[in-house]
């Protein structure tokens, strides 16, 4: 769905290739079989991680150095979290826009300039230096810093409407809705600067260069193509945002319950001199 995301967003206006999210599907893999829907998959592979870790990290050290649990804080905890993670973030959306736009419309690409998402950011960097391979950066940070303000925020008002707690038989659904509804907010709060940000770093890709920045790529994507240019790619987003957010907060919610149930044991257990009263 990113794939698909990724494409429409950034096809020419004037003679767009696709009429919308399941055009798209079916076209690529009619041109560039089903493989061709994994493109660039090889960089989000390798940043996921990293930035699942230190989103969730930052996250919560932040939110215990503001030390009390308030939606405020919440929210500004989420934010420290999506700033920092851009760091990752930014290079890693680079050569997955790259190596998605390599060979549009080709069933066996004529010319690959790129081998992997790696040989990519070695080329850009090559060519174009620190500054390449942070193309979009500012862009990546405007949407990044808000929307995980809201997501974090979103999550922790679903919990507690819903009352989840780990001795809650429908605890799973729960989290599994939160997690959901949290990346859906989270996209629709700041989705018309994903679709700058991955103009930005698409331009240029087939030589020719057509904004001079951000306010330039607003201006003139909004004067070509009207307001809905900041909707384009938004239903693909949708449909991938709430099965992969319900899986990851659930993921680390039942983790961190599991963990802090398990330290709970360890210090109710008799220690090897003194022992605990039976009470704790």
């Amino acid at each position: 769905y990113n794939f698909l995301q990724v494409r429409l967003q950034v096809q020419n206006v004037e003679k767009p290739l696709y009429r919308g999210t399941f055009h798209c599907f079916q076209s690529i893999i009619k041109q560039e079989s089903a493989f061709g829907l994994y493109k660039g998959i090889g960089s989000p592979m390798m940043g996921l991680t990293f930035i699942n870790a230190l989103v969730f990290g930052v996250q919560g050290n932040t939110l215990r150095a503001l030390g009390k649990d308030t939606p405020l804080n919440q929210f500004l905890a989420g934010s420290a979290a999506g700033a920092i993670q851009c760091i990752i973030c930014c290079p890693m959306e680079l050569a997955k826009t790259r190596m998605q736009l390599q060979g549009t419309g080709e069933y066996k690409l004529k010319t690959k300039n790129y081998k992997n998402s790696l040989d990519c950011l070695i080329k850009i960097y090559r060519k174009e230096g620190l500054r390449g391979i942070n193309r979009g950066m500012v862009s990546t940070f405007i949407r990044e810093t808000p929307s995980f303000g809201f997501y974090f925020l979103t999550y922790d008002c679903m919990t507690r409407y819903l009352g989840c707690e780990a001795e809650d038989s429908y605890v799973i659904p729960k989290l599994l809705f939160s997690g959901g509804m949290s990346g859906i907010v989270s996209w629709l709060s700041t989705y018309p600067m994903d679709v700058i940000k991955s103009r930005l770093q698409a331009d240029g890709v087939r030589g020719v260069t057509q904004y001079n920045g951000i306010l330039d790529c607003i201006q003139k994507s909004y004067h070509e193509e009207g307001w809905k240019v900041f909707t384009r790619g938004l239903t693909s987003t949708l449909l991938r945002a709430f099965p992969v957010n319900a899986a990851t907060f659930a993921t680390v919610t039942v983790f961190l319950m599991y963990m802090r149930s398990e330290d709970n044991l360890r210090e109710c257990e008799p220690g090897p001199v003194i022992q605990q009263p039976s009470s704790l």
